[in-house]
């Protein structure tokens, strides 16, 4: 008869095979996981030597656009063009589009915006507001209210990086903010006709744009807006109001009398045509 069970050494020896067995398959998983991390920290470096690689290739190329006399000459070509509300055919038909895309893509008009920021904040941060409720801050709501964000029909967001507008329209909605949260009573001020105040009011208000005292629209088309917002400049401190500041990316918000205390101006990018602007905030 055959025994229904193994024999003692029999027993044994098959414990002992599947000892080697258990021992051989933990070995080959500890091989495969040690090869698997030894692949993924190998491809790891391998990410970083590219990153860092394509950040010198970066830089080096900013450094080569700062030397490149074209970006000097479209710079200063662009700030007396603003200066003088010059047209977009004072610039070059292709050098300066060309270096304004590359500054606005590669981040330098932003880091602009950052830095102009940084420093009215740290101008109010610094100002004491007197108790007698009649000091006022005056902002420009079109750089909120930019012509590419901006519709009377319906509300139009373009929430792209490489967008000069929307840039802007970040940053200036940022200090607006800051100075709303340090309870600073803000005057707003458009180019855009009184017609409009109910879609306007309506489009800030859904930008968070809340708690401003009053916003000052055009009821005279005819007048130009640097002579409007003078006279209404004026206004306000007949009324007894002083004006500590003046926050805007136009000049024409920026010159002429009863400017107040002091001025902020917005960067604008390199190449901008004012004249498509001037008849966008008129219609």
């Amino acid at each position: 008869m055959i025994p229904n069970h193994p024999l003692p050494g029999m027993r044994s020896r098959f414990n002992y095979e599947d000892g080697i067995l258990m021992k051989s398959l933990y070995a080959v998983v500890y091989f495969c996981m040690f090869a698997l991390a030894l692949v993924s920290i190998s491809g790891l470096i391998v990410v970083i030597v590219m990153k860092i690689k394509y950040r010198e290739r970066l830089t080096a190329e900013a450094l080569e656009k700062y030397r490149n006399p074209s970006y000097d000459y479209c710079r200063h070509l662009a700030f007396h063009a603003e200066m003088n509300s010059l047209s977009a055919d004072v610039f070059p038909a292709t050098i300066c589009k060309d270096i304004n895309t590359w500054y606005v893509k590669e981040g330098q008009y932003r880091r602009d915006l950052n830095i102009t920021v940084r420093i009215a904040e740290d101008f109010f941060s610094s100002v004491r507001k007197k108790n007698d409720s009649r000091d006022v801050v005056l902002m420009d709501a079109d750089d909120f209210l930019t012509m590419k964000t901006f519709d009377t029909n319906r509300m139009i967001y373009r929430i792209k990086e490489d967008d000069a507008d929307y840039l802007k329209h970040i940053f200036a909605m940022k200090l607006y903010l800051k100075l709303q949260s340090s309870r600073w009573p803000l005057i707003l001020f458009t180019r855009k006709p009184e017609k409009l105040r109910n879609a306007t009011v309506e489009h800030l208000t859904s930008m968070g744009c809340h708690g401003w005292s009053s916003l000052i629209m055009r009821k005279d088309n005819k007048m130009n807006f640097q002579e409007y917002l003078s006279r209404e400049r004026s206004m306000l401190q007949r009324q007894g109001l002083r004006i500590i500041a003046v926050i805007s990316s136009h000049m024409d918000a920026l010159r002429g009398p009863f400017l107040g205390n002091h001025v902020f101006k917005l960067p604008n990018p390199i190449f901008r045509n004012h004249d498509d602007e001037s008849r966008t905030h008129l219609e």
